[in-house]
């Protein structure tokens, strides 16, 4: 298309951006208007908002308390995880021992599974294993942070395995040499060059716990609830409140946006690429 017509082009990213986009706007048009309207006049146009629905949503302390849990949870799980995923991706890198590519590769299985294979274990690892007295991981932040390392971490890992490969172990050698023990050179030499990888790993494991639903809705109740299991409580026999949840969809993806966006300034090729010292 490039070296034909350049309005295929344009007409056809057009296109795609439409499918990609119409969904978000169909929800956006969902969450201002009222039930009414909704089942009687469906129009794809948006003439009039009725912002009533994000008033209510603002105005319940209960969803504010799940928009916390779910901020603390995937902010959590992200540091956590990047920070975990960062050394194991170092040692895999850097160090020389047997099993190390079918560690990396059974790393990646755990990511391989669907989620539901693993509500029952980890269902009795926090009501069982992790018992303290009365007290259980069950229905708590500090749970789910946990139980987000066990799909967020393989990630975390296959995305920085490339990243530190691609740094040159001469780095190291050489920092040695001029006496920097080994902490120093995992601070200040390879940290920096692995901030750009560092940066897209942290983001995107947070979009994963912050959008997470299944394992939410499974293993908390009240007190972890977050803010995508929140949606389930406006399905109730009586109807279901299209609008509320349409709101609630929307503030979901208002910081998943703002994220994303970010993602590509941080995308940098050949980092690297000369800085062996010579």
């Amino acid at each position: 298309m490039k070296r034909g017509n350049p309005w295929l082009s344009v007409l056809f990213w057009i296109f795609v951006s439409f499918l990609t986009l119409f969904p978000i706007y169909w929800l956006f048009v969902i969450s201002v208007k009222p039930a009414v309207e909704l089942f009687s006049a469906p129009e794809v146009i948006l003439r009039t908002a009725y912002w009533q629905n994000y008033i209510d949503v603002l105005n319940d302390r209960t969803l504010r308390g799940y928009m916390l849990n779910s901020l603390i949870i995937s902010s959590c799980n992200a540091l956590l995880v990047t920070t975990l995923g960062f050394l194991a991706c170092y040692a895999l890198s850097r160090f020389d021992f047997g099993g190390k590519e079918s560690i990396f590769f059974w790393t990646i299985t755990n990511r391989m599974a669907p989620p539901a294979v693993f509500l029952l274990p980890l269902f009795l690892l926090l009501t069982q294993v992790y018992r303290i007295g009365n007290f259980t991981l069950l229905d708590t932040r500090t749970g789910m942070i946990l139980v987000y390392c066990t799909f967020n971490l393989p990630f975390a890992i296959w995305t920085l395995r490339p990243t530190l490969d691609g740094i040159p172990k001469e780095l190291d050698e050489a920092a040695f040499v001029d006496g920097a023990s080994s902490w120093k050179v995992i601070t200040e030499i390879v940290f920096p060059l692995c901030r750009p990888g560092l940066a897209v790993t942290l983001i995107l494991t947070w979009v994963f716990a912050w959008n997470e639903y299944l394992l939410a809705a499974t293993l908390t109740n009240f007190n972890a609830r977050t803010l995508t299991t929140g949606l389930s409580e406006y399905i109730t026999t009586t109807g279901t409140s299209w609008g509320i949840m349409a709101a609630i969809s929307v503030f979901t993806l208002i910081p998943a946006l703002i994220i994303f966006s970010l993602v590509q300034r941080h995308i940098v090729a050949g980092l690297t690429f000369g800085a062996v010292k010579g």
